[in-house]
């Protein structure tokens, strides 16, 4: 071991102390989760991440910085608003020590012998965070995170080829290109095999029950379903048949009637949903599209591909099924969820993927010696 190697050992970059790199980086970790707060909020939502500044959700008041500082500002004003007094939610608070705490394992695990790679890994952990709670309100994943995360880490793996377990920057590139391909690959197939198998559910209501389509979604005699937990792609498509079949300025005595984003038809009559804004019908049967996972959960994939390699993305796929599939069973066990529901996907790739981060890959040589 030479000098430096030794100097970098006790020390860390620049000859500092390593923990006082880790604890700089623990600080730097919360304040990039302040950050995350900002974007779990407003990019589903359509709004810029940058202006306007930093406000109270719920009177508008402008946030300065001094009770902006990432944990402290919470604690010390207990979880309210400076302002008004509003309850801002305990998720900013776990999202700033969440993100902390990864950064510094991060650091502990990569940062003695290849502080390049703890940089990348705390990339691509801060996008799991965010990618996390924006699936678990919103039910999508932001291209900015997916697409944004497959260029993040091409560059990456450039700049740190031990993210892959590689010693050159051309096998860290190809390791990341086959990532790209196996992960969006293999996870493309398995959404469109789902889709081909369990890619419809038949509604359980009694014969004659009363369905109305309007401007927002599907009302049930029990229960609303919303257009955007039915429709995911322009393809996917509502079949109902039924009597009675009732519109604005007209009725059908019976029919079959297939709707689409782009399309409903009513027998062999084809119109425009957007110009049919309310549909009733007394039900015989009703058939909703069914979606596994959506194109962003390819593309999540795709993204931790090239960050880690095709090996993680097997990895991941492999244990975010067995994670979801024991955490939907849970849910309902315990009446929180039924069998038809919804449940996002990203977060249980996300856990998977840090599994890999944290030691995963030492678990696929045990499994798979290497292969």
């Amino acid at each position: 071991m030479s000098w430096d190697d030794e100097l970098y050992r006790h020390h860390g970059p620049l000859g500092l102390p390593f923990h006082f790199w880790t604890l700089f980086i623990g600080i730097f970790g919360a304040m990039t989760g302040s950050f995350l707060n900002v974007v779990i909020h407003r990019m589903p939502r359509g709004e810029s991440i940058v202006r306007p500044p930093s406000h109270c959700p719920s009177c508008g008041h402008r946030i300065p910085m001094w009770q902006n500082l990432p944990v402290v500002s919470w604690l010390l004003l207990r979880g309210r608003c400076a302002s008004c007094g509003g309850a801002i939610s305990a998720r900013y608070l776990g999202v700033e020590v969440l993100t902390g705490l990864l950064f510094v394992a991060a650091w502990l695990r990569h940062g003695e012998s290849a502080p390049w790679a703890a940089g990348g890994a705390c990339v691509l952990l801060a996008g799991f965070v965010a990618a996390t709670f924006i699936d678990f309100e919103h039910f999508i994943i932001p291209d900015e995170i997916t697409l944004g995360g497959i260029g993040a880490g091409i560059l990456l793996s450039l700049a740190a080829p031990e993210l892959h377990g590689q010693e050159t920057l051309l096998g860290s590139v190809r390791s990341s290109a086959l990532g790209i391909g196996v992960g969006g690959g293999v996870v493309y197939l398995v959404l469109r095999l789902g889709k081909l198998l369990f890619g419809r559910e038949r509604v359980a209501v009694e014969p004659g029950s009363r369905v109305v389509f309007h401007d927002t979604g599907i009302r049930l005699p029990d229960r609303e379903i919303p257009f955007d937990e039915v429709f995911y792609r322009e393809s996917d498509t509502v079949v109902l048949e039924g009597r009675r079949l009732e519109l604005a300025d007209r009725c059908y005595p019976t029919g079959e009637v297939r709707l689409s984003p782009k399309s409903l038809r009513i027998g062999d009559e084809v119109l425009e949903p957007e110009a049919e804004p309310y549909l009733a019908a007394e039900v015989e049967s009703l058939t909703l599209p069914r979606e596994a996972m959506g194109l962003g959960d390819v593309k999540f994939m795709a993204a931790i591909g090239a960050f880690l390699g095709w090996k993680a993305t097997l990895f991941s796929l492999m244990f975010s099924s067995v994670l979801g599939a024991v955490v939907g069973l849970g849910l309902i066990a315990l009446g929180r969820q039924h069998w038809s529901g919804r449940l996002p996907y990203g977060p249980y790739i996300a856990l998977a993927a840090t599994g890999w981060v944290f030691g995963g890959s030492a678990l696929w040589e045990r499994l798979f010696g290497g292969r």
